[in-house]
């Protein structure tokens, strides 16, 4: 039984020593990893961006929108900025002691390689801050968002009312 182990033990430590001279070696004879680094434009991709309608004398607006990335390392969102808005801030909404906050995040939010962040409501969010004007149902706000490694993107977040969701909700026992 324990020489089993034992054996066990020495195939994987000689399996993990097999790995390391490889990895560590990594920038020497084979490097038909892309020219430039992997990360990049491409790395980063949003999906579904969107925003609600502002009631008039509501100085802020939400975006909410899908992070995806598809590069070996990890890429923080760590700024967004949109003409619209006097300053853009990443929030999140946390339950705390049974009520809703919503706090700043200071260090950005970081999208996980290989993985994707939803900012949706009740959870991560951008905060359009100091608005000029009302966001208008079908109106498309232009964003910029600025990550720590990869470039940054432009979006667009698209204006869609609550009545909408409920309608398309309702709508869909039609089909």
């Amino acid at each position: 039984m324990n020489q089993l182990k034992i054996w066990t033990a020495a195939a994987l430590l000689s399996s993990a020593l097999f790995c390391m001279p490889a990895m560590a070696g990594d920038h020497g004879h084979h490097h038909h990893h892309h020219p430039g680094h992997s990360q990049g434009q491409n790395s980063i991709q949003v999906n579904q961006p969107w925003s609600r309608p502002t009631p008039p004398g509501t100085p802020v607006g939400v975006g909410y929108l899908v992070i995806t990335n598809s590069g070996d390392q990890d890429v923080t969102l760590i700024a967004a900025e949109s003409p619209r808005a006097g300053r853009v801030s990443i929030h999140e909404t946390r339950m705390h002691q049974g009520m809703m906050r919503m706090q700043p995040l200071k260090d950005g939010l970081t999208v996980p390689a290989g993985g994707s962040v939803e900012l949706k409501p009740h959870s991560y969010h951008l905060m359009l801050e100091q608005l000029a004007q009302p966001l208008v149902e079908g109106e498309a706000i232009p964003v910029r968002l600025d990550f720590d490694v990869a470039e940054a993107m432009d979006i667009e977040l698209k204006v869609r009312s609550l009545d909408n969701d409920t309608a398309i909700d309702h709508s869909g026992m039609h089909h």
